[in-house]
């Protein structure tokens, strides 16, 4: 989920991010321009002193001393790489500032969210271009699957349209190899992974022992049924609600809920 760290608000967090610009990182990397800013991490557009370019995604301040999300923020590294095709980020490098932020070097992406894409056409895609949107998330999808690794948050906010025209899945941060011995203990008590409003039931009932690819598939459906119909399949007015209702309503009919142009 969004949000700043701690109780910062968004443009205190905005600001504190801002602040990074024109610094170097290890006195190779330049912040020339930031980006955006999330929940987790903020991204700028590095400059290496040699002059090639980059996007560098740098862990906010307040939870680099958090092993938890230090580990999970590092280990997209590992994970977006493994995917190993076109529609994955790839993540060139990763090292730590002088003042213990870990960071990584990501290749650079030019384009737009499909959300912001959504937003720019009034809420709804048309048909055609959800359906491109929907074959290239889903080869690359397969690609993971293929390399046992579940995304787990797959949203049209993580879902990315180059220029090229090319959809790139973001944000592997909270995926999971399927192989990996299990959920953590912090996880198993509770922890809320993903995003309540794409959830799948078993992933919003906390039954990570269920949570595969089928998972998200399921997510990247309720994606495609909020670009074709500009709402989200569970409507609540909080997130507890939200999550209630993934895990125990039934999706509606696309039919039913879809209107005529």
């Amino acid at each position: 989920a969004e949000g700043g760290p701690g109780t910062m608000s968004d443009d205190e967090l905005h600001a504190q991010c801002q602040a990074r610009v024109g610094r170097t990182l290890g006195g190779k990397w330049t912040l020339d321009a930031l980006i955006g800013v999330g929940g987790m991490a903020a991204v700028y557009l590095g400059r290496h002193r040699n002059g090639a370019t980059a996007a560098i995604k740098l862990l906010h301040p307040e939870y680099a001393a958090m092993p938890t999300l230090r580990e999970r923020f590092l280990r997209e590294a590992y994970i977006a790489n493994k995917v190993a095709h076109p529609g994955s980020v790839k993540v060139l490098d990763d090292d730590t500032t002088e003042t213990g932020e870990p960071y990584l070097v990501m290749e650079l992406l030019k384009g737009e969210s499909i959300e912001t894409l959504s937003t720019r056409h009034g809420g709804r895609l048309p048909l055609d271009l959800t359906l491109k949107i929907a074959d290239q998330a889903l080869a690359a999808l397969e690609a993971a699957h293929a390399a046992a690794i579940v995304h787990r948050d797959l949203k049209p906010d993580n879902l990315f349209l180059t220029e090229e025209g090319v959809v790139k899945i973001l944000d592997f941060g909270i995926a999971r190899l399927q192989n990996d011995s299990g959920p953590s203990k912090r996880t198993q008590t509770g922890m809320a992974m993903g995003t309540p409003a794409y959830m799948a039931p078993e992933q919003a009932l906390g039954r990570w022992n269920e949570v595969d690819g089928r998972t998200d598939l399921w997510a990247i459906g309720a994606t495609l049924f909020s670009l074709l119909t500009g709402r989200i399949v569970h409507e609540a007015d909080t997130a507890n609600e939200m999550l209630v209702a993934a895990a125990t309503r039934p999706a509606p009919s696309l039919a039913k809920v879809i209107k005529a142009p």
